[in-house]
């Protein structure tokens, strides 16, 4: 198998992160072949805008494998994000080049504030995009032919995916791994990582106890970790209204006007999130499942998961499965669209 090759653009004044996390996952997945041995999935590939050393916002120092000029051809193109992204004239320099590149590139990404330097392009007129939740609104004011959802942890729209701040570089590394080799690969990425597996590919990914630990003052503030510690345990308005030491009148009043929904919808989207990645792990029944995350019967597990995702438990890990099975040795590993990323379509 011959790995796909990925070019992650740096230069100077680039989050550190934003290139450390997508080429850390990219770099670690494999493929085990027939004799054992593992196959790299991807060949990673740094691009500097020259061939000197390019700084971080940290500090960090990188020597970058290639240049603009002389890069290699490419499957798949990352833009991180950083104050040199949004500040100066890299942005510029990175969008004249995606502009001459992108029609012999099949997929194009952005990470953060990469996307000032991707939308000066016109590739992302039209579409649905995201970026770090702190530049949402200056994007849609710069480039206002771009769609901006200011929540999504990350956004599909074609051949372009674009990423909100930071450590959700991560989260869109997982995705496009799966979309290329399977689930399996991706969780086994996810696992080394210590991370969860995100669902990929068209649909919005959100970061619940995030938004609720942002959004948090004074008694909600670690509220949201606590649940997901205690996924398992009674999470009752009364129990939550305890721990927050107020009323369940007056908790669930201030949290519906701070969350905009109630504790119990909240409470059970997170035990459904953690469900549905366990089921795509596989190491549980789905009985076993269900009591891991807290619902107190098989078939209240069942009915509110069906309610949420439109699929029963067992069609859903079924579906993971059938993805699985078909990266399996090789074989029938990714599909490549018979046009190029462009403008939109």
């Amino acid at each position: 198998m011959r790995p796909l090759r990925v070019g992650l653009i740096g230069y100077d004044g680039v989050q550190g992160l934003d290139l450390v996390g997508p080429s850390d996952a990219f770099t670690i997945a494999a493929i085990h072949g027939n004799n054992g041995t593992p196959e790299r999935c991807y060949e990673v590939t740094i691009i500097g805008l020259t061939g000197k050393p390019f700084r971080a916002e940290s500090g960090l120092l990188f020597q970058p494998h290639a240049t603009l000029r002389n890069a290699s051809a490419l499957d798949t193109l990352v833009i991180p994000g950083g104050r040199g992204a949004r500040i100066g004239p890299a942005s510029a320099t990175i969008a004249r080049w995606i502009s001459d590149r992108a029609p012999k590139i099949r997929r194009i990404a952005s990470v953060c504030t990469g996307i000032y330097a991707l939308a000066p392009t016109g590739l992302l007129d039209g579409r649905t995009v995201t970026t770090h939740w702190r530049f949402a609104q200056d994007v849609a004011r710069r480039f206002p032919k771009l769609n901006v959802d200011h929540d999504a942890l990350f956004v599909k729209d074609g051949s372009f995916f674009t990423a909100g701040g930071i450590t959700a570089s991560v989260d869109l590394a997982l995705a496009l791994i799966e979309e290329d080799f399977g689930p399996r690969v991706a969780v086994a990425v996810a696992r080394e990582l210590v991370v969860y597996l995100k669902r990929p590919g068209g649909q919005k990914q959100y970061s619940e106890p995030l938004q609720f630990q942002c959004d948090s003052s004074d008694r909600f503030a670690d509220l949201a970790s606590w649940m997901l510690g205690h996924l398992r345990a009674d999470l009752s308005l009364e129990t939550l209204a305890r721990r927050a030491c107020l009323s369940p009148r007056h908790f669930a009043r201030r949290f519906k006007q701070t969350f905009g929904g109630t504790p119990a919808a909240f409470v059970e989207n997170l035990r459904l999130d953690d469900a549905r990645r366990r089921l795509t792990e596989r190491t549980q029944t789905i009985e076993s499942v269900a009591a891991a995350v807290g619902f107190q019967s098989d078939d209240a597990f069942r009915r509110a998961f069906q309610r949420r995702f439109g699929v029963k438990p067992s069609s859903y890990r079924n579906r993971f499965d059938a993805r699985a099975n078909s990266s399996q040795n090789g074989k029938a590993i990714r599909k490549r669209p018979k046009q190029p990323a462009r403008g939109k379509k």
